[in-house]
């Protein structure tokens, strides 16, 4: 599956009806955007059961300013809706591959717990 542009009105809806989303922010004007954008579209050929979003930050600051994106490009993953990893900065084609990889293995189980922890320390 190619990238796809996501805007504020389709964020949501991408990230329910999908398992993983991946979700790059990043800018026309922005140089480690334009060179992280080609490493971003090869990787996500290789994975037709992930969602290889993108959020050009200019034309959707709204949906920068809630993702509290502050650098781009930042690149952040979703599973079952729930961010699990952000980060900003480019990384490389292996890099991606590792991420997704890990994203795909993740037992979301003991990921809701961690957070249910986090949210209530007082519980532990």
């Amino acid at each position: 599956m190619a990238t796809t542009e996501i805007t504020e009105a389709g964020f949501e809806q991408t990230l329910t009806e999908n398992d993983i989303v991946f979700v790059d922010f990043w800018a026309g004007w922005c140089g480690p955007c334009k060179q992280f954008a080609p490493v971003y579209e090869e990787v996500s050929g290789e994975h037709p059961d992930v969602v290889f979003g993108k959020v050009d930050t200019e034309a959707e600051r709204g949906l920068a300013s809630a993702a509290n994106i502050t650098s781009i490009p930042t690149l952040m993953a979703f599973r079952d809706q729930v961010l699990v990893f952000a980060q900003p900065g480019a990384i490389n084609a292996s890099q991606l591959q590792e991420l997704v990889t890990a994203v795909k293995s993740l037992d979301m189980d003991e990921v809701r717990e961690k957070l249910a922890g986090n949210q209530n320390p007082d519980q532990n």
